[in-house]
């Protein structure tokens, strides 16, 4: 059907919404989810258009659903000296990589101002690196909205705007304070120095480029509002007090994952059929996070001593994946590992079916690094949570999901630099597997009611809508 620059007033009226994520899995994902859900409830009366680089495009297509509603539109992603060829995924290059990344992306400015000029999206739901995106649909007449794709209690423990007090290079225990006018209820007061310290390196600047808060600040300040992946149920407090500081909160509910199309590998089906119901532990930390050796081997002797079964997914640097899986494990696992484990515990590197694997009834215990959209997985599946946070909203997720919603435990940690010992891992992991329900028990059933969720999203439609129609910019 084709796109009106005249207001979207009515259900009757087709509503163009352009989705552009930043080029991390991490964020595609949410988006993907977030377009099912809309289509869902809106059916005709929106249409979706991705935007994304070329190299990107296979792995959005495997994720989308099938239907004329969404479509993709693909974006030449610039050569940046530094930048492996080919290279258009964070998960495919190293941090210094990802600043790269971002500068390309940057540099897709002249492609997407074409793309606005000529399709007239009503609304541009757009990520934290493209934070000139406004300044080149507000001309246009069309509203943006900033996606975060963390929970607003990290959205406002590390980017509310009091952080803009401590200048351009806050202390470490500048961040390890939560910011002024944070709810004095929220049991996420403080944290200790190890995060605080990963979470310092969004004030870098790399390359003469924004720093990573500059852009989350810019594009709070000049979308026409945020779009939340919570609820008041679960995040009331922060919502409130991120509305006192900013203009306009959406609300799009948890963003539940849909259930995965197709069958689990034949691989790891038959191998995990070989042990009793919810016994095997499943370990991974996302397409992104690097152990060092050090906590590689704390964690594999963890999951040896608990004495349960497991499956650990483990990324290695970039410039290890060239060699052979075999070659790199043997160099990375314990001495004698291997054969301690053999036929109980598994040591994989690669992509797997984690959200077959978690709905496996053997599976009984997720290991992660608590991004949002894995928790969700792992709750929804039932599972026992043991949390291992990395980075970014990690850091908080832990703390909001064990205190303030009873879910999962979180490893002890030395709260210096980071790092656990086996016996922390181990502890963990005994601690849930004893219990006969899993802790998020409660928060399963609110997620799977299928009534309270597509009622996040009409009203995050008519949200939209109301935005729309809404004069100005």
């Amino acid at each position: 059907m084709q796109n009106t620059t005249s207001p979207a007033t009515s259900p009757e009226t087709t509503m163009h919404i352009m989705m552009f994520p930043w080029l991390a899995y991490g964020h595609i994902s949410p988006f993907v989810q977030l377009a099912h859900k809309i289509i869902a409830v809106a059916g005709s009366s929106i249409r979706v258009t991705f935007l994304i680089t070329k190299g990107n495009v296979p792995r959005v297509m495997t994720l989308l659903p099938c239907t004329p509603l969404i479509s993709i539109l693909p974006l030449d992603l610039p050569h940046v000296p530094g930048l492996p060829p080919g290279a258009e995924n964070t998960a495919e290059v190293t941090e210094e990589g990802a600043e790269l990344l971002k500068i390309a992306l940057d540099k897709t400015k002249p492609q997407v101002e074409d793309i606005l000029m000529r399709t007239r999206p009503d609304i541009v739901i757009m990520d934290f690196v493209q934070a000139w995106l406004p300044s080149l649909a507000k001309p246009l007449g069309i509203k943006t909205l900033f996606f975060s794709v963390f929970p607003a209690s990290a959205l406002t423990y590390f980017f509310a705007t009091s952080r803009q007090l401590h200048g351009p290079n806050p202390t470490l225990q500048d961040i390890m304070k939560a910011p002024a006018g944070f709810p004095a209820s929220s049991l996420i007061q403080s944290i200790p120095a190890f995060k605080a310290a990963n979470h310092l390196n969004v004030f870098n600047t790399s390359f003469g480029q924004p720093s990573v808060f500059n852009r989350f600040m810019k594009s709070i300040e000049d979308c026409d509002g945020t779009i939340a992946k919570t609820c008041m149920e679960m995040e009331g407090k922060y919502i409130e007090f991120y509305k006192s500081e900013h203009r306009k909160m959406l609300l799009v509910g948890p963003v539940v994952p849909e259930t995965p199309a197709g069958v689990l590998e034949k691989r790891w089906a038959e191998w995990l059929a070989e042990f009793p119901e919810k016994s095997v532990v499943y370990c991974s930390f996302g397409s992104e996070a690097v152990l060092t050796d050090e906590a590689v081997e704390e964690l594999l002797l963890g999951l040896e001593s608990t004495g349960f079964p497991f499956l650990a997914v483990l990324k290695f640097p970039s410039g290890e994946e060239k060699e052979e899986v075999e070659d790199i494990l043997n160099r990375k696992l314990p001495k004698g590992f291997k054969e301690r484990v053999k036929g109980r515990g598994i040591v994989h590197c690669g992509w797997v079916q984690q959200q077959h694997i978690l709905q496996h009834k053997n599976v009984g215990c997720f290991v992660s690094h608590v991004g949002f959209s894995s928790l969700m997985e792992g709750m929804i599946a039932d599972c026992q949570l043991v949390m291992l946070p990395q980075r970014a909203d990690q850091l908080t997720n832990s703390v909001l999901l064990e205190k303030e919603l009873g879910v999962g435990v979180e490893v002890e940690r030395n709260e210096a630099d980071g790092s656990f010992r086996r016996e922390a891992i181990s502890d963990a992991i005994k601690a849930v597997m004893v219990e006969e329900e899993s802790r998020g028990k409660n928060w399963k059933e609110f997620l799977m009611n299928k009534e309270v969720q597509e009622k996040f999203m009409v009203e995050f439609v008519k949200s939209l809508r109301d935005l729309v129609a809404a004069p100005g910019n």
